[in-house]
């Protein structure tokens, strides 16, 4: 039997080429294409340059966000990024410098470390709550007292969260974001998963929190996950004048928006609902994936965490690890060697199952030779 791999973040090659995705996607990339006079130029005379993105794109995906979020998204505080990871690296640029201290959760999504890192800032972790509402901020807070002034920027993965799929509920919210104002500090929210949710959550978006007289959130969001990491298309969400500055970093300065281009190829995509309809299309396979590595799981005597949306089932090991174990992603890799975060949507559901079938035998193969 070849072991199966429960690694990779990515989504399955079936949710990339289902022939109503192709159709809908070559349609809104003809529609793209013949505004080329804009998508492939700078910008235009009614608009100018377009620094934070195609003023058409930011309106549709406005629009988009919500009817999907069920709130109000103004276009003006949106700006197109190539992908939730330049819009975390953006943020960090303008709002951090070097020597700065930058707050992350331990366990958290990992390659963020590099990022934050390549910037010439320290890490600092907190732990999440153990009722599994998201970050430790009693935790937070001691960090604030510990090093005074010295906080510039929290990193928070505050839905489905990668690696533990836990959710920050509203109150939890609220306070961040009152902890932020009081001690001057950003917060960078990688909101990623948002939209792939397995059922109805409450929360919205970590930026309807914030308050726009002393902004501090950047929420951040990406089509990586919900149509494919190819795509190279994300957002920035955050008041005007967290925006602005982000112009002003030399590669924005100099060569504009950096998905122009691509970001109008998906403007149909958007505007005739075909998105929705795919995202929900997403949510049902990666759902049906979920449930059934969860149920297999406790099957075989474990106890998984069951998320309702992302990508990854948490779980602490019985015998052969499959996935990736926790402990890169804490700071200095001194704990969570005996959890594994394993993903469940890069394999087909028949894969799922026979790679945990070899996690079962292998447990039985270790009672044996004990």
């Amino acid at each position: 039997m070849a072991p199966q791999d429960f690694v990779k973040g990515w989504p399955h090659t079936d949710l990339l080429s289902y022939p109503e995705l192709r159709a809908n996607l070559t349609e809104s990339f003809a529609k793209g294409l013949e505004r080329s006079q804009e998508g492939l130029n700078y910008g235009d005379a009614a608009n100018g340059a377009y620094m934070l993105g195609h003023p058409d794109f930011r309106k549709g995906l406005a629009s988009t966000l919500e009817r999907m979020y069920e709130r109000p998204v103004d276009w003006k505080t949106l700006m197109s990024t190539s992908g939730s990871s330049q819009g975390t690296d953006i943020a960090l640029r303008i709002h951090c410098k070097a020597g700065d201290l930058a707050v992350v959760e331990e366990p958290t999504y990992y390659l963020s470390f590099t990022m934050i890192r390549d910037r010439g800032m320290d890490l600092v972790g907190v732990p999440l709550s153990e009722d599994g509402t998201g970050m430790d901020l009693d935790a937070l807070a001691a960090r604030l007292q510990e090093f005074p002034g010295k906080i510039k920027v929290v990193y928070t993965v505050p839905v489905h969260h990668n690696p533990t799929g836990v959710t920050m509920p509203n109150a939890k919210r609220e306070r961040l974001v009152a902890m932020a104002r009081e001690h001057g500090f950003m917060i960078i929210a990688d909101e990623a998963y948002q939209l792939l949710s397995y059922e109805k959550i409450e929360e919205k978006p970590l930026f309807y929190h914030d308050d726009p007289s002393n902004p501090r959130v950047l929420s951040i969001g990406t089509f990586s996950k919900l149509i494919g990491p190819g795509i190279k298309v994300g957002w920035i969400q955050a008041h005007e004048q967290l925006l602005k500055p982000l112009t002003s970093i030399g590669f924005i300065d100099s060569g504009n928006n950096p998905v122009i281009f691509s970001s109008m190829n998906l403007l149909h995509f958007l505007e005739s609902g075909n998105f929705e309809k795919h995202v929900a299309h997403v949510c049902r396979e990666c759902g049906e994936k979920k449930t059934l590595m969860v149920n297999k799981l406790r099957e075989l005597g474990l106890e998984p965490n069951n998320p309702k949306g992302g990508y990854f089932v948490w779980c602490k090991k019985k015998n052969k690890v499959v996935g990736r174990t926790g402990e890169g992603m804490c700071i200095a890799k001194d704990r969570f060697h005996d959890i594994m975060r394993i993903c469940f949507c890069w394999l087909s559901k028949a894969q799922i199952e026979e790679g945990l079938d070899e996690l079962d035998e292998s447990g039985k193969r270790q009672k044996l030779s004990a």
